[in-house]
């Protein structure tokens, strides 16, 4: 099953080019400008992964994940930053984001980045219901 992937970026040619790229190796993903959009598209859609800029706008990186976290624990989020943004991304990984990446950032190390994080949620899903079934009603 491929992940459902949510791009949260405010740089719009960023995202129109990184949807087709990723489009192109199999793996689907929206994408909207901004944490808020984020946060309300993660409202109404399933996604498995979000990778998300750590300087927007309005909601930073930061706040979005840490609301992502509260909202929906087992999404896996990738912090994507600047080289100076490098310590915020490290701060978010310790919030509980799975990873992140650098820009520009290598299409085919986000692809692989993505797998991993798709294949935790998985794992986690499966262990939630596994525990669902050990405990009797």
């Amino acid at each position: 099953m491929n992940p459902r992937v949510l791009l949260v970026d405010d740089e719009k040619d960023f995202l129109a080019t990184l949807v087709k790229r990723l489009g192109r190796r199999q793996v689907g993903a929206e994408a909207v400008t901004s944490g808020e959009e984020g946060l309300a598209f993660l409202d109404k859609h399933e996604v498995d992964v979000v990778v998300l800029d750590v300087r927007m706008p309005g909601m930073d990186g930061l706040s979005v994940l840490r609301e992502i976290k509260r909202r929906y624990p087992l999404v896996e989020v990738i912090m994507l930053s600047g080289h100076a943004d490098a310590q915020t991304a490290v701060q978010g990984m310790e919030m509980g984001a799975f990873d992140y990446l650098l820009k520009p950032t290598d299409i085919e190390e986000m692809v692989y980045k993505i797998e991993d994080a798709h294949a935790k949620k998985r794992l986690q899903e499966e262990r939630i219901e596994q525990r669902k079934r050990e405990v009797p009603s």
